[in-house]
């Protein structure tokens, strides 16, 4: 392939290599730069602005449900456990995750964003939580525009800062990156951190967080470009895990990849449909069970055939 391709990716330890040029090899790859990368993820679903393109893997499992043209590899650049992510007002006399049901719970930004869908099932499948008698309360829409949500999403505050919501005692809980000074807003889990490191020694279940599409055009007229730009992500991963191994001048981001790989047993950002089947599955149960999408879509669906045996 001559032309480089329109890519759109975060920055990030992992994809350092890749952006900066220190991969040799791989498909010509022209970098947009896009800030937050998130817009660059509604972009791409409702315009193909991009060649390739980062993609939260809950918009992505939306997108295929919905026919969009476009199609992943198997690499995954952010991934964390979500434990963290649900709060509480501590004045609204939530005591345990059962007493989310019956009120509103916000979620940052759109209904399926990938945090909101983790934070949801482990609310199910941990605590028991009947997610249909929550309403739950986005404070933007949805990246797929054709997306329809269930009868308990409520958009009514859409455009309204959820710290402030939060705060304010307006809603009880939300889930999400939520960050106040207000006193009132604590953890809904305690030890979360702990409790999501628990949560994958229980289950083997590792959250992804965002993965890799493809326009699905370019991957038919050039065969070997989704080997190609796993490869190229593969090694700039390498060079990624060999500066960790280092040690030196470590970013709390190089630091939180070092604790998840001591949990999860080495490679923090595992790429490989195998390796991450048991998140995958999962991810597709809970798209399904939060209607998300109307109907479970095999694992091997989601990625392009030449890149399914690779690690």
């Amino acid at each position: 392939m001559t032309q480089a391709l329109k890519t759109a990716i975060g920055n990030y330890g992992i994809t350092r290599a890749l952006k900066d040029g220190g991969v040799r090899g791989g498909p010509p790859l022209s970098q947009i730069e896009v800030s937050p990368i998130t817009a660059a993820m509604r972009r791409m679903v409702r315009t193909l602005e991009f060649d390739v393109c980062e993609m939260a893997f809950t918009t992505y499992l939306c997108a295929v449900a919905l026919g969009k043209p476009i199609l992943a590899i198997p690499v995954f650049v952010t991934r964390n456990f979500h434990h963290w992510a649900l709060f509480k007002n501590a004045k609204a006399g939530i005591e345990s995750p059962k007493d989310l049901e019956g009120r509103v719970v916000g979620v940052n930004r759109g209904y399926t964003v990938t945090t909101g869908l983790w934070a949801r099932g482990m609310l199910r499948d941990e605590y028991g939580v009947d997610l249909e008698r929550i309403t739950w309360a986005p404070t933007d829409d949805e990246h797929v525009a054709e997306y329809k949500a269930p009868a308990n999403v409520d958009y009514s505050f859409r455009g309204r800062p959820l710290p402030d919501l939060l705060a304010s005692g307006e809603i009880g809980a939300a889930i999400g990156d939520i960050r106040s000074d207000s006193p009132d807003i604590k953890p809904l889990v305690p030890d979360a951190r702990n409790a999501g490191f628990e949560y994958y020694r229980r289950t083997g279940v590792y959250p992804i967080n965002h993965g890799i599409v493809v326009r699905t055009d370019l991957l038919r007229a050039n065969p070997g470009l989704a080997r190609e730009l796993f490869e190229a992500f593969k090694a700039s991963k390498s060079a990624y895990l060999a500066r960790l191994r280092e040690g030196r001048d470590l970013s709390p981001a190089d630091q939180n990849a070092l604790d998840l790989g001591r949990v999860v047993g080495g490679d923090p950002f595992p790429f490989g449909v195998s390796a991450n089947r048991p998140a995958l599955e999962t991810m597709v149960r809970f798209a399904v069970e939060q209607h998300v999408i109307p109907k479970p879509i095999p694992v091997e669906d989601l990625f392009s055939p030449e890149t399914l045996a690779l690690e």
